[in-house]
């Protein structure tokens, strides 16, 4: 299993992830560009002294992540449209992707995916404003949950 973050802009979720990958022994792909730069001291900071722990690849485009995964499942995630979580069944070697905290993964890029997967949350707001509520999920928050999912469902 790998993480892969789209074009991640702040560093502290980006360190945060890292932390939880080092925890589960799963590895972390960043693509390019990235909101800062691997020196950062917020993403080491956020990361804390586990970064030797952590399985790191970086890509200079979702092109050539894309040429070195060509034989695996890429899963995106976004906040609609998407199969539930809990309703999508992993696999070992999936990798799991996230866009960037502002605009999410563009439709081109979930287009490239195997499969499409949303978090569900019940107080999400809806977008003809009947109900008011929570628009997304922290970047980190979202990975722990997707991370859980798929260790539990793989090991247990």
């Amino acid at each position: 299993m790998e993480i892969s973050l789209f074009e991640p802009r702040i560093p502290q979720n980006t360190g945060s992830i890292a932390r939880t990958c080092a925890a589960f022994d799963v590895t972390l792909n960043l693509i390019e560009p990235l909101g800062f730069k691997l020196e950062d001291k917020y993403l080491k900071r956020a990361g804390l002294d586990y970064w030797p722990l952590v399985k790191l690849n970086n890509y200079p485009s979702f092109n050539k992540f894309r040429e070195s995964k060509i034989n695996k499942r890429l899963i995106s995630f976004s906040k609609k449209n998407g199969i539930y979580l809990n309703d999508f069944r992993f696999r070992v070697d999936d990798i799991l992707l996230f866009g960037r905290e502002d605009t999410g993964l563009p439709t081109n890029i979930i287009n490239e995916c195997d499969s499409l997967i949303t978090i569900f949350m019940p107080n999400l707001e809806l977008s003809n404003n009947t109900k008011k509520g929570v628009r997304s999920l922290n970047l980190s928050v979202a990975c722990g949950i997707a991370i859980y999912e798929a260790n539990k469902q793989l090991n247990f």
